[in-house]
């Protein structure tokens, strides 16, 4: 498809496919820059002394490394892995499969319109990434408001066909959200209490996707998962208010402290 993009910038999180390993560095290919090649210094493999370079890379190896320089005009990019935590890579490289089947699904939809995916790329693809930053975005968005997606875009011969891709490839994405229920009770039966508290609130969430675990008493996490923030916000407020009021009825404390993620 023709979005091979010509050089990263500094700074950049790229995932690339390691090809060569010498004692002094490995070279890789750049997945989603046409495969052009990058450099990554043994000093830049990963902190502290390096024995065996060959520990921490192999050829064939999928990597997520960050830029440290461009020349263009030589066509040399320099690049670190030891630069790249675990978070980061994790969450790199689950965009770049989602890329990967955002381009595959550009090409099913090309192929119900009975033309190639370049051209649908030119018709409307190239349209949707400046509207959402990425391919996958625009799917993702079409699942969770359709109608909307159907307005913006009205007129366009293919969104019939985006929406039905999509809606049989994709998922409705989930949010989460985090918050921490701290309880006590001073009762002899406390335990119980705040037990039948927290078995209320999870009652009160109905068939809504929520869990309850003890991160150490008195604190336990709730977590609550749909597939938008405001119902979430909904589910969180009604589960967190019905355990309070059960332990608050019983002559315990409660309280509900709020973390994202």
């Amino acid at each position: 498809m023709a979005r091979a993009r010509d050089f990263p910038e500094n700074g950049e999180l790229v995932v690339c496919t390691v090809t060569r390993v010498k004692n002094f560095g490995a070279f890789v290919t750049l997945d989603e820059y046409d495969q052009k090649e990058g450099f990554i210094h043994v000093r830049d493999v990963t902190t502290g002394w390096v024995k065996y370079i060959r520990d921490y890379v192999r050829e064939g190896q999928k990597v997520v490394c960050k830029v440290l320089g461009v020349d263009s005009q030589k066509g040399h990019i320099d690049l670190s892995l030891k630069s790249v935590n675990d978070h980061q890579k994790r969450e790199r490289i689950q965009q770049w499969k989602n890329e990967k089947k955002a381009d595959k699904l550009l090409e099913i939809v090309a192929e119900r319109m009975g033309i190639a995916p370049d051209a649908a790329f030119d018709m409307f693809g190239r349209r949707l990434l400046e509207d959402y930053g990425t391919l996958y975005e625009a799917f993702e968005a079409v699942v969770s408001v359709p109608e909307e997606f159907a307005d913006y875009y009205r007129g366009g011969e293919w969104v019939g066909d985006f929406i039905e891709v999509a809606g049989e490839n994709i998922a409705p994405p989930a949010v989460q959200i985090d918050g921490v229920l701290e309880m006590a009770s001073s009762a002899p039966d406390g335990v119980v209490l705040i037990r039948e508290a927290l078995e209320a609130g999870i009652a009160a969430g109905g068939d809504a996707d929520v869990s309850i675990t003890s991160i150490g008493s008195p604190r336990y996490r709730v977590v609550v998962r749909a597939g938008e923030y405001k119902e979430a916000e909904e589910v969180m407020k009604t589960v967190a208010d019905t355990a309070i009021r059960s332990l608050l009825s019983g002559g315990g404390t409660a309280v509900l402290k709020r973390e994202s993620r």
